[in-house]
């Protein structure tokens, strides 16, 4: 059996801000960062040992990943978590050549492909004056419709399909070997994880809500079925 631990990362100074964030790299705010090291305590409450981790791009997710990482040693069985680079990144400085030791070492993997949705030409811009200038039923239909895209920016649909994919390429071969995983990452992206993981339509999958910081956690069998889901209020 693996444990997969979907946790959105803690509140950002833009979730502060009211504004919408997407792709922008905002950092997480003092509360998020409380948040998290809360949701490190969760995990170890339930003994739960991450055996790997994956996360966004994004310095907001990446800061909730290393707290719940190195707040608690039992959530990371004593081992250092390693942020590991993507080996085909030509700006990256060789970290590749490492290849690590699993005995000592618990991995990070940080990828492109658990970003949040990008809100396009909505990042940047306070949410409550875009439902005044736009109408709450345009911005509702942006934030929350399956289908639809923001202006330049993407879908839900368009999200759910980058996660899929690297869900099924990279994170499958985890849970098939019995390893615990903790994905550190946002409300679409997680979004998108839930609808497969609980056979969501898209009808239902834009009104699964996520709070910042409380992790949800799956028992899942080698073949990815789900067999019980709990969240760590």
């Amino acid at each position: 059996m693996s444990k997969l631990i979907l946790t959105r990362h803690g509140y950002s100074l833009w979730n502060a801000a009211n504004k919408f964030t997407g792709w922008v790299d905002v950092p997480l705010s003092e509360r998020g960062r409380a948040e998290a090291m809360i949701a490190a305590c969760k995990i170890d409450d339930e003994q739960i040992k991450v055996d790997v981790c994956f996360t966004s791009l994004l310095i907001r997710a990446i800061e909730t990943a290393i707290i719940c990482l190195t707040e608690c040693e039992g959530v990371r069985n004593g081992k250092i978590p390693i942020i590991q680079h993507d080996i085909d990144d030509p700006d990256w400085h060789g970290w590749n050549k490492y290849e690590g030791n699993p005995a000592e070492e618990l991995p990070i993997f940080p990828t492109s492909a658990l970003d949040e949705r990008y809100y396009g030409e909505l990042q940047g811009l306070n949410k409550a004056d875009t439902i005044a200038k736009f109408g709450a039923a345009q911005v509702k239909e942006w934030r929350r419709s399956y289908y639809t895209r923001p202006p330049g920016g993407e879908s839900l649909e368009d999200t759910v399909k980058r996660v899929f994919i690297f869900y099924e390429s990279r994170i499958f071969p985890y849970i098939e070997h019995g390893n615990n995983i903790l994905i550190a990452a946002h409300g679409n992206s997680l979004r998108s994880l839930i609808m497969k993981l609980d056979n969501l339509t898209p009808e239902e999958v834009p009104s699964v809500e996520l709070i910042t910081g409380i992790p949800v956690v799956y028992n899942l069998d080698e073949k990815g079925n789900v067999l019980s889901k709990k969240i760590l209020t």
